[in-house]
């Protein structure tokens, strides 16, 4: 989706168009409050994810609006980021889930990081790439973001972006509480999980994926200015 948007947006010289620009930054506000607000109203972990989309794209329409090469590049950085890190949450709430029901209420992790180290971990490294923690993707995506709306001057949209950004950073860190917990007592050790080879490979690699393009973005960097080059001309 965003890839036609980039596309119809350089194509038509939509930001020539001031009232393009006006309803953008006004979907782009409201995606951010209203996407964050209601995450942090959320205990069910799908809906904390689903929710939070909402404001990431709130996020990514940011850069969207602030034109240019480097516009491009940073939604173009922030969507593979994005991608990786939502593939690796669901991930893991796939693992955990049984065909009885899905793992997605906040008890489900509680305690998890002690139980199940590896699921635990993996689990802490997506939502602490989704909340902007350095050393992830998610953080030099979100850097990217700031640097691309500062440069075109779009303060009030990078002041809106940095203060609801607070409000995703209070409901990521409370699963990351809440999969460091103490282990409830009730009902004794949960029963071990296997993980399937392909989901143990799949979850490894984003992990990697993850950390390595959150500290050596040279990298990725390369083909995101190739292809947002290509989107721009």
């Amino acid at each position: 989706m965003f890839a036609l948007l980039l596309r119809y947006f350089y194509t038509t010289a939509a930001p020539r168009y001031e009232s393009v620009m006006l309803v953008l930054s006004i979907i782009a506000v409201c995606s951010m409050i209203a996407g964050n607000v209601l995450a942090l109203l959320q205990t069910n972990v799908k809906r904390i994810l689903a929710y939070s989309s909402i404001a990431h794209m709130g996020y990514v329409l940011v850069a969207l609006l602030a034109a240019g090469a480097l516009g491009a590049q940073a939604v173009t950085f922030y969507l593979i980021a994005y991608f990786i890190t939502t593939i690796g949450a669901f991930g893991v709430i796939v693992v955990l889930s049984s065909t009885d029901r899905d793992a997605d209420q906040l008890d489900d992790y509680r305690g998890l990081f002690w139980n199940r180290p590896v699921l635990g971990a993996v689990m802490t490294l997506m939502l602490l790439s989704l909340a902007g923690i350095p050393v992830t993707a998610g953080f030099f995506g979100k850097f990217y973001i700031v640097v691309a709306g500062a440069s075109s001057a779009r303060w009030a949209l990078v002041i809106v972006l940095v203060l609801t950004s607070v409000l995703g950073l209070f409901y990521y860190l409370r699963l990351v509480v809440v999969i460091f917990s103490a282990p409830p007592e009730r009902g004794g050790a949960r029963p071990a999980i296997r993980i399937p080879a392909s989901s143990g490979l799949v979850l490894g690699a984003l992990s990697v994926f993850l950390v390595w393009f959150g500290m050596y973005p040279s990298y990725i960097l390369r083909f995101v200015e190739t292809a947002a080059e290509g989107m721009a001309h």
